[in-house]
């Protein structure tokens, strides 16, 4: 049971052994071309307020030794925000839930903020491995717990949106797996659930990939 409940996961579409399943997150390459030509619709000006308003907040977050890579992030933002709502339509693959995406997109960022801050901050690194006011028995312990800290954020980052896109579609795959056994009355509030669940799941595509975007931030703040 386990073993076909999590198989809508896997990637399963291919011609001649080449995994087409993951051509979903290209298909907003396709979308781009368009604005450059067309006449600025709500939908261009709703955007572009919804990216000014995340660069404002990013550049009061950010150290000055990263000034200008608000882009980054704002680029890391729509890519998972895209590719969980392409995960919500039926028959298409969700990428943001396998750890092998939202690894790609973590640990490299992560690592090239740790190489930037230890190569050129050496010494205001080694600073956030003691907090303010330890106690100097206690020094040796809060640095093992800070390093572990620090190298597992990649991983948390990665589990927490691969974990959170997950929980709701194995959630309405359980659901709507017991609507054939089901009377009218019941289908019916089956149905409604499933509306509501996907009105919950559309608001956890944008929460995860914000906080995906927010917390790399704070993490890139640390630098300075």
């Amino acid at each position: 049971m386990m073993t076909n409940l999590f198989s809508i996961f896997d990637p399963s579409s291919n011609i001649m052994n080449m995994s087409l399943n993951w051509m979903s997150s290209m298909i907003g390459l396709l979308l781009i071309p368009p604005m450059y030509w067309l006449i600025p619709s709500r939908y261009n000006k709703m955007w572009n307020l919804i990216l000014n308003s995340l660069h404002n907040e990013f550049k009061i977050l950010l150290s000055p030794s990263l000034k200008g890579s608000t882009l980054m992030f704002i680029s890391m933002f729509s890519m998972i925000l895209f590719n969980n709502f392409m995960g919500l339509f039926p028959y298409i693959f969700t990428s943001s839930s396998h750890l092998i995406f939202t690894l790609t997109l973590s640990l490299p960022l992560w690592m090239g903020l740790m190489l930037n801050g230890w190569l050129n901050f050496t010494n205001n690194m080694f600073s956030h491995l003691i907090p303010q006011g330890t106690p100097p028995i206690l020094m040796p312990f809060m640095v093992c717990i800070e390093t572990i800290s620090n190298i597992i954020r990649p991983m948390t980052l990665a589990i927490r949106l691969t974990a959170n896109m997950i929980a709701g579609h194995l959630l309405m795959t359980l659901l709507s797996s017991t609507g054939n056994s089901l009377s009218n009355i019941l289908l019916m509030i089956l149905i409604l659930t499933q509306i509501i669940l996907m009105t919950l799941e559309s608001a956890v595509s944008i929460i995860q990939s914000y906080v995906f975007s927010i917390l790399m931030t704070l993490y890139s703040s640390e630098i300075k």
